[in-house]
């Protein structure tokens, strides 16, 4: 095609025949306003040759790697670049395979049931059939427990202690992970955690984000000491733990105190150790605060056992 040529108008039906697409097509586009079009005299859609042929190619091979008419129009009207759509829509295909590799594996879980099992795993995996939902469900739950502490400095602890959920799940992990969102979604799981949490009612201590600060810094060192196998002992971290909390309330540690931190405690309650063990199969090697506590907690009860 000449230069002449090149910058004639043709028909919708012209330029079908150069492209291979069908006229209503390229009339869908034209409405859809990411092919420009002009009228003859006569009302019928005019295209400049060689810009409609190259704009309707674009738009046939942006197609056919799945992007929709908004990224499409975008690119055509210089809104954004063919990468940019590229990687957004590379961005959303992730998502939706993890979201398929969430179902696929929550229909294997169901399928490998034995009979008298299926209605409980069915309902089980029923509340957690969102991979993303499910992760935020915990996410909620956590700062319900640390509701007075504000959310900028409970984010780091978020982060380190809620696993994130598999992108290619197992039938058994996705069952484990619907089991955390199970357990927290337990009316009194929050009552109990929080207890175990601030040792007792949060609401009489005076300056929760102190204590919040001093607790993580103590649960820090004990991580450390549980990842060289040290027991649970009487010594600084126990009594750095003490103090903050008798400082919280405006009293001082004794032995009483300390065995009044053990009255009505919630550590041992079966479901906060269930929660932490299904927790500790995604952190693999992290030792996980629920641990921590763990450690804590014993070394408390060695220290009111000296008395």
């Amino acid at each position: 095609m000449d230069a002449t040529q090149s910058s004639s108008l043709i028909g919708i039906g012209e330029l079908a025949r150069s492209t291979g697409l069908t006229v209503r097509t390229i009339r869908f586009y034209c409405d859809e306003g990411i092919l420009e079009s002009r009228r003859s005299a006569g009302g019928h859609r005019m295209f400049e040759a060689d810009r409609a042929v190259e704009r309707l190619l674009l738009i046939r091979r942006l197609r056919s790697l799945g992007l929709g008419l908004d990224s499409i129009g975008e690119v055509v009207r210089g809104q954004q670049s063919i990468a940019e759509a590229v990687a957004a829509e590379s961005v959303r295909l992730d998502v939706e395979f993890r979201s398929l590799a969430w179902r696929r594996a929550a229909l294997r879980a169901i399928g490998a049931a034995a009979p008298a099992q299926r209605a409980r795993r069915l309902a089980l995996l029923a509340a957690a059939q969102d991979a993303v939902a499910a992760h935020d469900a915990l996410v909620r739950f956590w700062r319900r427990v640390l509701a007075r502490i504000p959310r900028g400095d409970v984010d780091g602890w978020i982060h380190w202690n809620i696993p994130q959920p598999p992108d290619e799940p197992s039938p058994d992990e996705i069952l484990a992970y619907a089991e955390l969102v199970a357990l927290a979604a337990d009316p009194d799981m929050k009552r109990t955690v929080r207890k175990q949490f601030w040792r007792h009612d949060p609401e009489l201590i005076r300056d929760p984000g102190e204590l919040y600060a001093e607790i993580g810094s103590v649960m820090a060192e004990v991580v450390g000491l549980l990842s060289k196998g040290v027991r649970p002992r009487v010594g600084g971290e126990l009594d750095r733990f003490v103090h903050a909390h008798a400082e919280a309330r405006g009293q001082r540690d004794s032995p009483h105190f300390r065995e009044l931190m053990l009255v009505d405690a919630t550590d041992s309650d079966r479901r906060i150790h269930r929660y932490w063990a299904l927790t500790a199969r995604f952190l693999g090697t992290r030792v996980t605060v629920g641990q921590a506590h763990d450690w804590i907690f014993d070394a408390l009860v060695v220290s009111a056992d000296r008395g």
